[in-house]
């Protein structure tokens, strides 16, 4: 007889437990001459070592399970222990799946581009109008790679610029006064990684969310680097960004350029870097539009409205800073292979 502790290390226990303990009693019945005591995020196990040798490797493909699609069910644990492939398994071009277990994948041809650029290239522009996805996907991409482990932290950044608003001066420390500018990135870290988890993955530092004015002096290596309303960035802010790149780093760097909120006068460091960096090997650009849009109806109604009024402007934005350019910039639809 030996005793061991297994450790579930990366995902929520009460997943693989299942309400009321519910996962745990199958596991249980179906290794009858072990004695398995679970508390927290360990496993007591007490029994015979053949067994056991047996038990730890099911309850490896258990954990990595729930890992990977963030749900389990009786199901999945039977064909798991049975060498089989569960329903999730077999399903395909799911880039992770949410907390609940629903599957994130492309919902539009140019969001499949976004997922297949990021494979062929280590930075990659993703500009179009509100609802295309942009930053979700991005993010979606950022935590399948920290589950594969083929990055070691994802680092989330977006100026800090109001939108058209003056919000004067805000109370509270340091982090109480950018979170209003970072929500929407926790936002969709909160729909793919449980509240538990990510809160111990930030305090390690393994997820990182701060204000692009933070960047400044860091060497980014080992990650995914996403830079999210990159439309808001001056021509120095993005210039900095772009050279903190490391080793073994990809980044995303995504932006409307129908929504600048900058200064009278002061040109879109995004605007500037797309017609820049056209032609660079190892960049690509993805160009979403309202065909791509995920959210209510209204919104692609909204955005072909606006840009009816944009053409009726002589193909310029009423926005301000549209003016800096006598031309459009067309981002390129190439992608181009390392």
């Amino acid at each position: 007889m030996i005793e061991k502790h297994i450790v579930l290390e990366d995902i929520d226990p009460v997943v693989l437990y299942g309400a009321n303990n519910s996962h745990l009693q199958i596991i249980k019945a179906l290794y009858p001459k072990l004695r398995i005591v679970a508390r927290d995020n360990v496993m007591r196990v007490l029994g015979d070592e053949e067994q056991m040798a047996v038990f730890e490797e099911n309850i490896e493909k258990i954990r990595l399970h729930v890992l990977k699609y963030n749900s389990i069910n009786d199901e999945d644990i039977l064909d798991i222990i049975k060498g089989k492939k569960t329903k999730d398994d077999t399903a395909k071009d799911v880039v992770v799946y949410n907390i609940s277990g629903k599957p994130i994948k492309s919902r539009s041809e140019n969001q499949q581009k976004l997922i297949d650029a990021y494979d062929k290239n280590d930075m990659i522009f993703a500009i179009g109008p509100a609802g295309t996805g942009k930053t979700y996907l991005s993010i979606a991409l950022a935590v399948k790679a920290l589950k594969e482990k083929t990055a070691k932290k994802i680092i989330l950044s977006r100026p800090a610029v109001e939108a058209g608003e003056k919000l004067g001066f805000l109370p509270g420390d340091m982090k109480e006064k950018i979170d209003p500018y970072l929500q929407p990135l926790y936002d969709s870290l909160e729909d793919m990684i449980p509240a538990v988890k990510l809160q111990d993955m930030m305090e390690k530092h393994v997820i990182q969310i701060a204000p692009l004015a933070f960047m400044r002096g860091r060497t980014l290596s080992d990650a995914v680097v996403i830079l999210d309303e990159a439309q808001n960035t001056t021509s120095a802010q993005i210039r900095m960004f772009l050279t903190r790149m490391g080793w073994n780093t990809k980044m995303i760097i995504t932006g409307d350029l129908t929504q600048i909120d900058l200064p009278h006068g002061t040109l879109s460091g995004l605007r500037e870097a797309v017609g820049i960096l056209k032609g660079v090997e190892g960049i690509s650009f993805i160009n979403m539009n309202e065909k791509d849009i995920v959210r209510h109806k209204l919104v692609t109604r909204i955005v072909h409205a606006y840009e009816n009024a944009d053409k009726l402007h002589n193909g310029k934005s009423p926005n301000h800073n549209k003016a800096e350019n006598s031309e459009e910039i067309q981002v390129p639809e190439k992608v181009s292979d390392k």
